[in-house]
C-alpha cells in the first residue's frame, strides 16, 4: 500500500476511535529508515486531544505476521515505560490486518537521534547504563501486565498474547518450529545442540530487549529519550540479552550501520576494543556465567541464521533487505560454529 493510501486508511481507522470523524494530519506520514520487518512512519494529527496530538509513529507489520505481536509489543513497551524506562508508549494496538493490512502500533514519537550517531567514544558508557537499567527491573510486572492483556483480549474476541513465547523455552520453541517447516534444513543439526544444550534458569530473571544496540537507543543532549525497536523482547536471563547484544555488536557489517566511510574505517579497527570493553563493563557490575554467555551468544546466532535463511528462500519478487543480502548470515554462521562445533549451512542469495 502506497504512502498515500496508508494514510487515507489509518484517518478512517483512528477517526471513529478518537471520536473526530473529520480528522486531518498536519504532518502526514512519511517513512523512517530502520525497520527491516516492519514499515515505520512517522506522522502528527491535527485538531486531537492529547495525547494523540504530539508526534507520533505508525509502526505495521507485514500481512502474514503473527497479529498477536504487536500486542504484546506494546504490553511490553508500556509495562517498562511504567516502571520508569524510557520506552515510548503505545496509544494503540490493532491486531486485525484489515485496516492496514497488517496488524499495527500507534506510539509516541520521542526526539533524540540515534546512539550510534552521537559520538563514537560515549556509545559504550550510554548503551551499558541503558541495558543495566532495564535488566534491574522487576520482570515480573511485566509478566502480570502480559497476562492481564491476554485475558482481556481473549475476553473481547480478539487473538490471544501467548505470553509463554515471551519465555526462553517459548523461544527456543518458536525457533524450532521454524527450522522445522522452513525447509531449513542447513539449520537442523545447529538447532538440535541448542536444544540439548539449554543452561537452567536463572535464579532471578529479567526483561530481556533482544536487540539492545546503538541505533534502537535515542538520545538529545546527552541523555537517554528512548529505547526502540521492542518485538524481541523477553522474560529470561539477563546474559541472554548481553550475548545478543555482543553478537550484533560484533558481527553487524560496518557498512549496514549508516555511519560516515571515515568513521566506519575507525569502527572496524575499534570494533574488537568496544566490544570487549561493553562486556568486561557489564561483568563489572553484574557476574556472568561464562558457559551461559556462550550458550546465548550461539542462540542469539541461530536467530539471525533462522531469519536470514527464511528471508533468502522465501518465494516473490520481494527484494532482501540489505542486512540479508549482506555477509551478516554468514558471520554469524561462522561464530555459531566456533562456539558449539556444529556448522550451519544458510542458503546462498539469490540473484
Amino acid at each position: 500500500m502506497a504512502d498515500a493510501d496508508l494514510g487515507r486508511a489509518l484517518l478512517a481507522c483512528l477517526g471513529p476511535r478518537l471520536g473526530e470523524p473529520g480528522l486531518e494530519f498536519s504532518e502526514p506520514p512519511a517513512p523512517l529508515t530502520g525497520g527491516f520487518d516492519t514499515r515505520i512512519l512517522a506522522f502528527r494529527l491535527r485538531s486531537t486531544a492529547p495525547p494523540w496530538d504530539g508526534p507520533l509513529i505508525l509502526r505495521l507489520q507485514g500481512p502474514r505476521d503473527d497479529p498477536a505481536r504487536v500486542l504484546r509489543e506494546a504490553t511490553t513497551q508500556n509495562a517498562v515505560a511504567d516502571l520508569g524506562y524510557p520506552a515510548p508508549r503505545c496509544l494503540l494496538a490493532v491486531a486485525d490486518p484489515a485496516p492496514l493490512g497488517g496488524a499495527f502500533i500507534v506510539m509516541e514519537r520521542r526526539p533524540g537521534k540515534p546512539l550510534a550517531e552521537s559520538g563514537l567514544f560515549s556509545i559504550r558508557r550510554v548503551l551499558l547504563e541503558a541495558q543495566l537499567r532495564l535488566h534491574a527491573l522487576d520482570a515480573d510486572v511485566l509478566v502480570r501486565a502480559l497476562e492481564r492483556e491476554d485475558h482481556a483480549s481473549t475476553a473481547a474476541g480478539g487473538p490471544p498474547l501467548r505470553p509463554e513465547l515471551m519465555t526462553m523455552a517459548g523461544h527456543l520453541g518458536q525457533l524450532e518450529q521454524r527450522v522445522a517447516r522452513g525447509p531449513l534444513d542447513g539449520l537442523a543439526e545447529a538447532m538440535a545442540w541448542l536444544l540439548a544444550h539449554r543452561p537452567p534458569e536463572p535464579a532471578r530473571r529479567a526483561i530481556c530487549h533482544g536487540d539492545f544496540h546503538p541505533r534502537n537507543i535515542l538520545v538529545s543532549g546527552g541523555a537517554v529519550t528512548a529505547v526502540i525497536d521492542w518485538p524481541n523482547a523477553i522474560v529470561a536471563d539477563p546474559a541472554y540479552d548481553v550475548a545478543a547484544t555482543r553478537t550484533i555488536l560484533a558481527s553487524t557489517p560496518v557498512e549496514m550501520l549508516d555511519v560516515p566511510a571515515a568513521v566506519g574505517w575507525i569502527i572496524r579497527g575499534l570494533r574488537p576494543f568496544m566490544v570487549g570493553g561493553y562486556l568486561d563493563g557489564y561483568r563489572r557490575h553484574r557476574a556472568l556465567d561464562p558457559a551461559s554467555l556462550a550458550y546465548y551468544e550461539a542462540l542469539a546466532c541461530m536467530r539471525a541464521l533462522v531469519r536470514t535463511a527464511a528471508k533468502r528462500t522465501q518465494r516473490g519478487s520481494e527484494p532482501l533487505s540489505p542486512l540479508d543480502a549482506s555477509s551478516f548470515g554468514e558471520t554469524v554462521a561462522t561464530r555459531f560454529a566456533r562456539l558449539t562445533g556444529v556448522s550451519p549451512r544458510l542458503p546462498t542469495v539469490k540473484p
